[in-house]
């Protein structure tokens, strides 16, 4: 079954402290052939769209998607604890969710 670990940034993360534990589990993954894709993601703020409006007041605050793995495991269990290893995940930015085949949930 594949699972897509979602990790979230907040606006005062600058995500450079946890490149190396990112790396770690990157290799994991990839060596015991779990890893499909790992990708980071560009800032929102870096996309092309017209000109934001100007507002007084804080810019977003809430933390964003900024990463993401996508694993293939046997089981919730084993998606659940690569989860856990992402350094994200120890301020509760990580999420993961079963990824739907073409008739609902691949089982």
């Amino acid at each position: 079954m594949k699972y897509l670990i979602l990790i979230y940034r907040g606006p005062d993360d600058d995500g450079r402290t946890a490149d190396t534990e990112h790396a770690a589990l990157v290799r994991d993954l990839a060596g015991g052939g779990e890893l499909i894709a790992a990708e980071a993601l560009a800032d929102p703020a870096q996309t092309r769209r017209p000109p934001p409006a100007v507002t007084a007041g804080p810019v977003c605050d809430e933390p964003q998607l900024s990463a993401f793995y996508l694993v293939e495991c046997e089981t919730v269990d084993c998606a659940l604890a690569h989860a856990a290893r992402v350094p994200e995940s120890a301020v509760g930015r990580v999420e993961v969710r079963p990824v739907l085949g073409r008739g609902g949930l691949e089982m």
